[in-house]
């Protein structure tokens, strides 16, 4: 062979070896890359679970919304909303019964489950009254709650909203100044306070035992938004900086932790008078 072709094929083994070296990752270049991906992650995660939180939010407030809708249909059907829940006399010693979410049951596309009630008995008893309140419904939880694994007590229907039974913020709430008080069902006339200043229905899903059919499924506000502790009945959620309710307007809307408590009190009331601003 000759000096030239020697001194050619040497050239041309340099520059493939070259070349195969310089398609290959350095051990320094994978660890950037690894990082750059890891801030790339960092990054992105927040704004990914904020979209998701923000898409349960409105999920929430959708489904206040068709709650809303069933008790303006309630009104009209029945001259005024349902009480919030309802004691038969006969079992006042068994604890209360029916809640006002078992009254709206045929306005909001369950007349089945509604007509499989024996509202004459409580809902603990009776095989048929078993199976109806064990029933899950939708449009009662929040997809932001969480519940534990096994489900509530007995495995009943969870509720993550609450009726307002009025406040304790201002002073004592008897008699109850709420929309959703036992075995009385108020009309639109009797909230002199304003429908659309008037707060019939609102989250509690970190409270976390609430059954849609059980009439302990009400309230009496307390504690600022998202601050009352975990053994109360208040308005709280988990969603960040508030939570979701329903006017008695029928409209939802978010109401911010934030907000003033004096304003607080006055919208859980229904004829107190209180002057109420943008809220």
């Amino acid at each position: 062979m000759s000096l030239r072709l020697r001194e050619t094929n040497m050239i041309m083994d340099f520059k493939i070896s070259s070349h195969v070296n310089r398609s290959a990752f350095t051990l320094i270049e994978l660890l950037v890359v690894i990082t750059i991906i890891g801030i790339l992650i960092g990054l992105l995660l927040p704004a990914v679970q904020a979209a998701r939180e923000a898409s349960r939010g409105t999920s929430c407030l959708n489904n206040l919304h068709h709650i809303g809708i069933g008790t303006q249909a309630y009104h009209e059907s029945h001259g005024s909303f349902p009480p919030g829940g309802i004691e038969l006399i006969a079992m006042k010693k068994g604890g209360r019964q029916y809640s006002w979410c078992a009254f709206l049951l045929p306005f909001i596309e369950q007349q089945v489950l509604y007509d499989s009630i024996d509202f004459d008995n409580p809902y603990y008893i009776g095989e048929e009254n078993i199976a109806a309140a064990k029933t899950p419904l939708a449009i009662f939880v929040c997809p932001s709650a969480s519940h534990p694994a096994d489900g509530l007590a007995g495995g009943l229907g969870a509720s993550d909203y609450g009726g307002i039974y009025g406040e304790r913020i201002s002073g004592p709430n008897e008699p109850p100044k709420g929309v959703m008080i036992y075995d009385v069902a108020f009309r639109m006339a009797d909230i002199t306070d304003g429908a659309s200043h008037t707060l019939m229905i609102s989250e509690d899903s970190k409270f976390g035992k609430s059954q849609w059919i059980s009439a302990t499924n009400v309230f009496d506000q307390a504690y600022p938004i998202n601050e009352a502790p975990a053994f109360e009945n208040d308005i709280r959620s988990d969603h960040p900086g508030g939570a979701n309710g329903l006017m008695c307007d029928g409209s939802a809307r978010y109401l911010s932790e934030e907000m003033e408590l004096n304003t607080l009190a006055a919208i859980c009331t229904r004829a107190e008078g209180e002057l109420v601003g943008e809220f």
